[in-house]
């Protein structure tokens, strides 16, 4: 009984409907490098609350979110700054060699969920809709044969198949 709603939940236009027909294409998202305050700007700016977190070859490797930023500060906030004790570390210098100061502060590596929640794009919509219930997201990463991230599929673009 639960497959035949299932399978009913999409409205069929001749064939059924695959992730590549419904996904957002090309998707903005933010390289693993990036600073703190870079992934809050985007976020803001964008209005999204997450973002795909790429390497250098446009692999997904993790999501930043806004909830990522917000426990990140409230743990900043909530304990201090630990300072190596000199048996700690070999080197105690804090400048680079050119005598800047060295950039101690956190990348977007740093706080991102490292999971990959992904589907092929030729992936039946059942089986995206089953898979985030499964997995208790909004959205997956959609990727090619090479692991290279083509889109984004959310539980807005599917509600929005949904609609008669």
């Amino acid at each position: 009984m639960k497959e035949a709603v299932q399978a009913e939940a999409f409205p069929r236009r001749g064939a059924a409907l695959h992730a590549a027909e419904v996904m957002t294409r090309n998707p903005v998202s933010i390289r693993d490098h990036a600073s703190v305050e870079e992934a809050v700007s985007f976020l803001v700016d964008t209005g999204y609350s997450a973002a795909p977190v790429i390497d250098k070859a446009g692999r997904p490797v993790g999501v930043i979110s806004r909830t990522d930023i917000v426990v990140y500060d409230r743990n900043r906030l909530l304990l201090p700054e630990s300072v190596p004790y000199y048996f700690e570390t070999e080197n105690l210098d804090t400048e680079e060699a050119d005598g800047k100061p060295a950039d101690t502060s956190p990348r977007v590596a740093d706080l991102m969920t490292p999971a990959i929640f992904s589907v092929v794009p030729d992936a039946p919509l059942n089986e995206v809709a089953d898979r985030m219930l499964e997995l208790n997201v909004h959205r997956l990463f959609v990727v090619d044969e090479d692991g290279i991230l083509v889109g984004v599929i959310s539980t807005l673009d599917l509600l929005r198949h949904l609609r008669p």
